[in-house]
C-alpha cells in the first residue's frame, strides 16, 4: 500500500481498530442480523477511517475539515447502530465495554484533530 501520513494518525488508527472489532463481532451473527443491522454498522464504522483518509488526500484545510466532520457523523451513526445491536441482544456486555473504550477515545481525538487542522504549529522560538 502507498504511504500516506493519514495512516500514522492516532485518530485514524483508532478508527481502524473500531471498524475491525465491529467486523469481527458482526461476522459471528446469524444471517438476518448480519444482513440488516450488521451491514449498516460495518459501513458506518468503515466510513470513519475512509473519511479521515479522504480528507487528508483532498489537499486543502477546508476539505480536510469537511471530511473530518463527516467522519464524526459516521462515528455517531455507528454509536446509533451499536445501541440498536445491544437492545436486540446482539452484543454482550463485554463487547460493549471494549467498543466503548475505543469510542470514548476516538470521539475526542476526532474533535482535537478537527481543531488542529489549518492552524499553524506552535513555535516556541518566538
Amino acid at each position: 500500500m502507498g504511504g500516506g501520513r493519514f495512516q500514522e494518525l492516532r485518530v485514524y488508527q483508532l478508527s481502524e481498530k473500531l471498524a475491525d472489532d465491529i467486523w469481527k463481532i458482526v461476522h459471528e451473527w446469524e444471517s438476518l442480523p448480519q444482513n440488516t443491522l450488521g451491514k449498516q454498522i460495518i459501513r458506518s464504522a468503515d466510513s470513519i477511517g475512509a473519511n479521515i483518509a479522504e480528507g487528508v488526500g483532498r489537499g486543502s484545510y477546508q476539505e480536510n475539515r469537511r471530511f473530518i466532520r463527516i467522519a464524526r457523523g459516521s462515528l455517531y451513526e455507528t454509536q446509533h447502530w451499536l445501541r440498536r445491536a445491544y437492545n436486540r441482544n446482539l452484543l454482550t456486555d463485554e463487547q460493549v465495554k471494549i467498543l466503548k473504550v475505543i469510542i470514548n477515545d476516538l470521539a475526542p481525538q476526532l474533535n482535537a484533530y478537527l481543531n488542529s487542522i489549518g492552524k499553524p504549529p506552535n513555535n516556541n522560538d518566538q
